[in-house]
C-alpha cells in the first residue's frame, strides 16, 4: 500500500545487470534527506536540507551505474517537464529531481549504465500498484554480504514495504545493495556472506571485518513515502532516524564502503505526531529491506 499520488516505475537491463527507479511525487509534496554512509553517489540532495529554500519534490531517482548513472536524472526531468511540472520560473519549469545511486558496475556489464533514455523510460512505466520487486530497477545489479569479499555475496534487490495507523500510512522502496549481510528480526542472518559449505561466515568472523576487495560495491538507498503532514525539518528528521531501521536489518551498516542514504517524501494530508511517522519509517525501511533479498533469493 503506497500513499495516494505516488507512482514508482523501472529501467532494467537484466543481461548488463543494472536499471533505475522513478519515484514520481504528487503534487505539493515535502522532501527530505539523510545520507549517513561516507562513499555516496547523489544529486541535489543539498537542496532538501532544512536550511534550504526549495520544498517541493517533483520525483527521485534512484540508479544503479554508479556516479554515470545520475544521468538518468536528466530523462526523468525531461520527461515531468513536457508534463508542465515543476518548480515555476519565468522561463519554464524546471522540476526537482534528487537521485541516488548504488555501485553495481562490478556486475553484468560496466560499460553500460543507466542514461537520460534510461530514466525517460522508467518514468513512463510509472505506476501505483503492481510494481515489481526483486532484481529489477535500481536493484537489478545489486548484492549483499560482500564484507567477505565479492564472491561470497548473495543476491540484492528492490523491496517495498509498507505500515497503515488510523489512516496513516508509510511506505520504504528500498534497493539494497549492502555491504554488510541482511538480519531478520530475531537478529540471525537472512541473506549475505556464505563459505564454501554454504554456511554463514559470520559465525566465524561475528564483527564482520571488511575484506580486500569489498571496497567500491555497496549502498543501500531508501525512499520513504508517507500521507502525514510534515514540515521540511520534519521530514529531515524522519529520514534520519530511518537509518535506525537500516541497522536493524544491516551489519555492519554506515560503512566506509557504503553510501547509505534515506529520502522521505511526505504529501501533507493527514495530521500526525512525527515521533509515529519515525518509528513507522524505521520498522519499514527494516521490513522492505528485508523484503528485497527475500524476493531476489525466491526468484
Amino acid at each position: 500500500m503506497m500513499p495516494q499520488g505516488f507512482l514508482i516505475g523501472h529501467w532494467t537491463d537484466a543481461t548488463a545487470r543494472t536499471g533505475c527507479t522513478v519515484i514520481l511525487c504528487p503534487p505539493r509534496t515535502i522532501g527530505g534527506c539523510d545520507v549517513r554512509g561516507s562513499s555516496p553517489g547523489t544529486r541535489e540532495t543539498a537542496l532538501l536540507e532544512s536550511g534550504k529554500k526549495m520544498e517541493e519534490v517533483h520525483a527521485v531517482l534512484l540508479g544503479g551505474g554508479s556516479a554515470f548513472g545520475l544521468a538518468a536524472a536528466d530523462g526523468v526531468m525531461r520527461f515531468l517537464e513536457e508534463r508542465g511540472i515543476g518548480y515555476p520560473t519565468p522561463w519554464g519549469v524546471v522540476p526537482i529531481v534528487p537521485a541516488a545511486v548504488v555501485f553495481d558496475l562490478n556486475v553484468g556489464s560496466a560499460s553500460i549504465r543507466p542514461s537520460a533514455a534510461s530514466g525517460y523510460a522508467a518514468a513512463g512505466a510509472a505506476a501505483g500498484t503492481g510494481i515489481a520487486e526483486g532484481a529489477v530497477g535500481a536493484g537489478a545489479g545489486a548484492t549483499v554480504g560482500k564484507w567477505a569479499g565479492p564472491e561470497f555475496s548473495m543476491p540484492g534487490g528492490f523491496g517495498l514495504s509498507s505500515l497503515e495507523r488510523n489512516g496513516l500510512i508509510v511506505c520504504a522502496a528500498s534497493v539494497v545493495n549492502a555491504l554488510g549481510d541482511i538480519l531478520d528480526e530475531a537478529g540471525g542472518v537472512l541473506s549475505g556472506a556464505r563459505d564454501e559449505r554454504g554456511a554463514w561466515r559470520s559465525a566465524a568472523d561475528p564483527l564482520r571485518i571488511p575484506s580486500r576487495g569489498s571496497e567500491a560495491s555497496n549502498t543501500v538507498l531508501v525512499a520513504l513515502l508517507t500521507n502525514g503532514i510534515l514540515s521540511k525539518v520534519d521530514a529531515n528528521r524522519v529520514a534520519t532516524r530511518a537509518h535506525d531501521g537500516m541497522a536493524r536489518a544491516v551489519r555492519p551498516v554506515h560503512t566506509s564502503f557504503d553510501g547509505d542514504t534515506v529520502f522521505c517524501l511526505a504529501t501533507g494530508e493527514v495530521r500526525t505526531d512525527i515521533d509515529l511517522v519515525a518509528e513507522m519509517g524505521a520498522e519499514v525501511t527494516a521490513m522492505s529491506i528485508r523484503r528485497s533479498v527475500t524476493v531476489s533469493t525466491r526468484a
